[in-house]
This record gives structure tokens, C-alpha cells and sequence, in this order.
């Protein structure tokens, strides 16, 4: 039997699946977008003997605040953090806050 011309042959790629194109979902409710301030302003210097700073970036606890809480980028939460362990060293913030 021979092939008519009527008669497309068959595709050797039919076992594949077609590949779909993930698109961005569409926003209906778009919000607009507000730029949060950053908390440090451009005159503070992150130190270990700027404690008014410091303080502001510890809990009542006295743990170190996650940047996401502080709102801080991750250059200055790493500063911060190396600031606030350098003054606990140097015994200007105490490790632990006594609920006593």
C-alpha cells in the first residue's frame, strides 16, 4: 500500500509533550509600590559607641533584631550586628536582659 499524498505522516516528535511558556500571573489589584524608609539616616554611623542607634536594634530580651524586622539591607544588619556583639564584648550592652 502506498502512501497517498492526501495523508499527512505522522510526526516523530508526537511523544513529546509541547513545551508551555510559564507566564507572569496578571495583577488585578495592583497596590502602589511605597519604598520603605530606611530606619538608619545618612548622618548615623553604625558603631559600637553610637548606643542610641544600637539600642533601637535589640529587643527587650536583648537579642539582635532579624533585618526583615529592622528593615534593614543585609550591608548594614551585617554592621549592625558586628556592632552590637563588639559593645557586649567591650561590656557597654549586657548579653542577657534580667526580667529580675
Amino acid at each position: 500500500m502506498k502512501q497517498t499524498m492526501d495523508k499527512p505522516k505522522r510526526s516523530f516528535r508526537r511523544h513529546l509533550k509541547p513545551i508551555r511558556r510559564r507566564l507572569k500571573p496578571i495583577r488585578r489589584h495592583l497596590k502602589p509600590i511605597r519604598r520603605h524608609l530606611s530606619p538608619i539616616r545618612s548622618g548615623d554611623r553604625i558603631d559600637y559607641k553610637n548606643m542610641s542607634l544600637i539600642s533601637r536594634f535589640i529587643s527587650e530580651q536583648g537579642k539582635i533584631l532579624s533585618g526583615r524586622v529592622n528593615r534593614l539591607t543585609s550591608k548594614q544588619q551585617r554592621l549592625m550586628t558586628n556592632a552590637i556583639k563588639r559593645a557586649r564584648i567591650l561590656s557597654l550592652l549586657p548579653f542577657l536582659y534580667n526580667e529580675n
